[in-house]
């Protein structure tokens, strides 16, 4: 129990929940691609759209929103990060009633919104959370964080279907209710380091350690993202499932990395936040190499739940060497390194013909990319000479 001089603690569990909500958002849309085509009006390939007309608009303004934190405060950026999520999600939820030739451009206007709401948010999320968490518990931390972004990527497929199966649009009130509640409960950062500040350092971010940081997250999204796709085609092609049951092989990823997250936090305190990144990457890049050559079904769901956890395990790392960066912009940082995560997921696409020629040939070049990462975490960069942000390497 506190005295009643001491400051009260913050309420981080907000935080935690808010690394929830942006991939949950982000992929609630992929199950009910025919229905919102229906409720919407239009065709299967301009429904599918609606997770361009997030993602991009979400990369764009990474480049920017940890920086502008800096500026106008962390706690107030990802309230008002809240506000724009909850009013594109009302813009979604509304569209169908608009006459039918705005209905589609206003719904895409709204997923637009969603993005760089969530851009506003992520990424400032990271920053604020190293604020409260002492530097010896900053892998459980981050660990736990990560395990809530792999449970948003896990249930969003499962609230997606529900929603298909009743109307799309309580998805969306899914996530402004969300959005809503945690806008009025998350904290703001402690005095002189949350709050609005001065003119941002921008030039401070052209430094070695955040070209660092942004190519072990680009690489090791291009395995997160990669056997998504390729452990769902393999699982077509070569096992005969159906869509629902590839699904669940492939949500597998996302249980995964949630049942892990506490475990990869704590043995990141322990051992070393770089040290438990790389053995992270180096198995991605093994697991993915072997998903292309599983010839059982129990092993392809093995081996998806094992990139899973790395996956998870991995973002302890990109995310602390993010922090380490830019002591002097650490949110500027963060959002830089998410952008080019992000981008990993964009060139998986690239894979698609080599896996026309041979799915191994596919997941085994994802997997280099990975083991290529793990290359790049392992070179020891010089951390700024302030770096007090985060002291555990």
């Amino acid at each position: 129990m506190s005295s009643p001089l001491s400051p009260a603690r913050p309420r981080v569990w907000p935080l935690y929940v808010g690394g929830f909500l942006g991939p949950f958002g982000g992929a609630v849309t992929n199950t009910m691609l025919p229905e919102l085509a229906h409720g919407l009006g239009t065709d299967l390939t301009a429904a599918s759209s609606a997770v361009t007309w997030y993602m991009l608009p979400f990369c764009l303004a990474l480049l920017v929103s940890g920086s502008l934190a800096q500026r106008w405060g962390r706690g107030r950026t990802i309230r008002g990060g809240y506000a724009v999520y909850l009013a594109a999600s009302l813009v979604c939820v509304l569209a169908q009633g608009l006459p039918a030739g705005a209905v589609v451009p206003v719904f895409m206007a709204g997923r637009a919104l969603q993005g760089v709401g969530n851009a506003f948010t992520t990424p400032v999320l990271v920053s604020l959370l190293s604020e409260f968490v002492p530097g010896d518990r900053l892998g459980r931390s981050l660990g736990l964080f990560a395990s809530m972004q792999a449970a948003g990527q896990a249930f969003s497929p499962l609230v997606g279907g529900v929603a298909a199966d009743t109307d799309y649009r309580f998805a969306f009130v899914v996530t402004g209710l969300a959005a809503l509640v945690l806008g009025l409960v998350t904290p703001s950062g402690r005095a002189g380091s949350g709050r609005a500040g001065g003119p941002t350092d921008w030039r401070a971010l052209a430094n070695p350690r955040v070209a660092q940081s942004s190519a072990v997250a680009f690489a090791a999204q291009v395995s997160a993202t990669g056997v998504t796709v390729l452990a769902a085609l393999i699982a077509t092609d070569r096992f005969g499932l159906s869509p629902t049951t590839r699904g669940l092989v492939v949500a597998f990823y996302g249980v995964a990395g949630l049942a892990s997250g506490n475990l990869a936090g704590r043995l990141a305190d322990s051992w070393g936040i770089r040290r438990l990144g790389v053995l992270s990457l180096l198995v991605l890049a093994v697991a993915m190499a072997l998903v292309g050559l599983a010839p059982w079904l129990a092993l392809l769901v093995v081996l998806v739940g094992a990139i899973g956890a790395a996956g998870t395990a991995s973002r302890i790392l990109t995310n602390t060497l993010a922090l380490r960066s830019t002591p002097q912009n650490t949110g500027g940082a963060t959002s830089v390194t998410m952008a080019v995560q992000f981008l990993g997921s964009a060139v998986v696409p690239a894979l698609l013909p080599l896996y026309a020629i041979a799915p191994a040939l596919a997941t085994a070049a994802a997997g280099a990319v990975a083991a290529l990462g793990a290359v790049v975490a392992a070179v020891p960069v010089r951390p700024a000479a302030d770096d007090g942000a985060v002291r555990r390497s």
